[in-house]
């Protein structure tokens, strides 16, 4: 996390009912009609089951007793009627409780995908991009699972024990009495176990996110994992993180299945005393069986009921760490704002006015320090020297990626950081040294410089970057898929897209951040003709560490260490004996020569 990208609130790391009141907050109205249903399917479970206990006194009874064969036939049909209400609830609440999980899922999907574009680029250089997607994809169903499981346990679970403990009082208040005896030593074990658990849960989703992350960043780097025959170090990389998460995992195990022998144990000793009892009854007291029967009934169908709201808070606890790992992420405030009262940038010349900028990354140390100089409207202005000397940082401040610590940029005279961001990076359009293309059609990713583009604006952008041919040879011409970033192109192609996107967008401000240095000689020729054909009538502001690609640059602004060595034009600048750009591109010539 960088200082630009902070918690906007505290999230309390052990109080789950903090969590629970917060996601019920947010979706509980929302769902509310849908819940209601749901919670009426749940108590008809619930009484349709306590009344199955309840009856079985008159059945036992009247059957077994009394021989009254009219009343049982009409037991019989009411207790298939009873459970054929019951299989409908049951359907019923499991399909709207899933529909509402679903909807929840996508929600929260929705919504940090949202939160995360609104983030700082400071963040994602300080975040692993493979780690975070693999926290968002494991945590996000904790939100919807701690829903459900309450919303379950309360109107299913709870109201079903409550109605067998109340027929349980009603056929023996003394045998239910004998059987709450044992319950506060079970509860107390099981708060202990869901405390251990707590902490044992969050750190096995971290390891499983590193685990996922390796994974991925191995199936995008994979060339050069086998160009530089790392499979064997990095298995063993690998099989070490996979070996952690599954010792994780099974002390988790270890710990949720804890609450088995505590209720097993629990309800052996409550079966066991009320049989024994019952037996003591029947055989020297003559009581009639039913009563018992019906007690024991119900005392069997409440153990299910009373096995999983027992290890319900064991259950919730780990959704609920999962759900706060998720609240960690939603609740990170974008600090790098519009300030109140900002305004849409009006551009007309597009001059670039950089005054005593003063940035430091996290680090702290400062990458610029009191750099000022100005790229005029319409014109070229290339930015070259050592790395590290802080180019990339000045490109990386126009759009607004990070803020600067001191000083100031305009834009035909007006602050940056007083305008909309939306507004400034409309006005900008931006070719990296490495094009990203997106999942979909070379169309789609020109377009993608802006969506509002017609299929012939994007077919000339195409052309004037040079890229019409090579498209239009592909087997599906400007339809065809590109991979996964633009994996069945060559570089040469994908920059030219990457041009062609830039130049669709029609933005009066164009910055290249090296847009050659990585591409081949003939690669370079046919992007440097497109970088010429979209330069024109632009302000420009371009990185090089090949000199002789910005030789005819209007303006040459020479850095070193954070601070600007000296400026000017190619000529200008070559006819300083001692000065830092003829070194460097003398340096150039003989390197070229050798």
């Amino acid at each position: 996390m960088t200082d630009t990208d902070k918690p906007k609130r505290a999230i309390d790391t052990q109080n789950v009912g903090a969590v629970l009141k917060r996601v019920i907050a947010e979706n509980g109205r929302e769902h509310i009609k849908s819940y209601i249903l749901a919670i009426i399917c749940l108590g008809l479970i619930a009484g349709t089951t306590a009344f199955t206990a309840w009856i079985m006194e008159t059945v036992i009874n009247e059957a077994f007793g009394r021989s009254d064969s009219g009343l049982i036939w009409i037991v019989c049909v009411v207790i298939f009627l009873a459970f054929v209400l019951r299989g409908l609830a049951t359907y019923w609440q499991a399909v709207l409780l899933i529909k509402i999980g679903n909807n929840i899922v996508a929600k929260y999907q929705r919504r940090i995908y949202e939160h995360l574009m609104k983030l700082s680029v400071g963040f994602y250089s300080d975040a692993r991009s493979a780690q975070l997607a693999a926290q968002i994809g494991q945590n996000i169903s904790g939100i919807r699972d701690i829903l459900n499981m309450t919303v379950t346990s309360i109107a299913r679970d709870l109201l079903t024990l409550i109605a067998l403990i109340g027929v349980m009082i009603s056929k023996d208040w003394v045998l239910t009495l004998i059987v709450f005896i044992v319950a506060p030593p079970l509860m107390l074990g099981l708060r202990y176990v869901s405390k251990r658990l707590r902490s044992a849960t969050r750190l096995s989703v971290e390891v499983n996110s590193y685990v996922i992350g390796a994974m991925q960043e191995t199936v995008q780097g994979i060339a050069v994992v086998k160009a530089f025959t790392m499979e064997e170090e990095l298995s063993r990389k690998v099989s070490h993180l996979i070996s952690d998460a599954e010792r994780r995992a099974n002390r988790i195990a270890r710990l949720a299945e804890r609450t088995a022998p505590m209720t097993e144990t629990f309800a052996g000793l409550a079966i066991s005393s009320v049989i024994a009892y019952t037996a003591y009854q029947s055989l020297y007291a003559g009581a009639l069986p039913g009563a018992f029967v019906a007690f024991v009934t119900a005392l069997l169908m409440a153990y299910d009921p009373a096995r999983r709201l027992a290890r319900l808070q064991v259950r919730v606890e780990a959704a609920a760490t999962n759900a706060r790992m998720l609240y960690e992420i939603l609740d990170i405030e974008p600090l790098q704002r519009d300030t109140d009262g900002a305004k849409a940038l009006e551009v007309t010349q597009a001059r670039i006015e950089f005054r005593d900028l003063v940035f430091a990354y996290g680090n702290g140390r400062r990458v610029l320090d009191a750099v000022s100089f100005v790229a005029e409207g319409g014109m070229t202005t290339a930015l070259v020297g050592p790395s590290g000397a802080g180019k990339s940082t000045i490109l990386n401040l126009i759009p607004r990626f990070y803020d600067p610590e001191q000083g100031a940029i305009l834009i035909d005279g007006q602050d940056i950081a007083k305008v909309t961001k939306s507004s400034l990076r409309r006005h900008i359009a931006y070719v990296s040294q490495q094009p990203h293309l997106f999942e979909g059609t070379i169309r789609d990713n020109i377009r993608y410089g802006r969506p509002d583009a017609t299929d012939a604006e994007v077919e000339e952008a195409a052309k004037m970057a040079y890229a019409h041919d090579f498209i239009v040879a592909q087997p599906q011409g400007y339809d065809t898929a590109v991979g996964e970033n633009g994996v069945t192109l060559s570089g040469g192609q994908r920059q030219r897209l990457s041009i062609a996107r830039a130049l669709v967008r029609n933005a009066p401000i164009l910055l290249l951040d090296e847009a050659t240095s990585a591409l081949d000689t003939e690669s370079e020729a046919f992007v440097q003709k497109a970088l010429d054909t979209a330069m024109t009538g632009r302000t420009v502001i371009v990185i090089a560490h090949r000199l002789s690609t910005v030789v005819n640059a209007d303006k040459i602004v020479v850095m070193q260490d954070g601070r600007i060595a000296e400026e000017g034009t190619h000529e200008s600048l070559m006819g300083r004996e001692n000065g830092l750009y003829a070194r460097l591109n003398n340096l150039q010539t003989v390197r070229a020569d050798i």
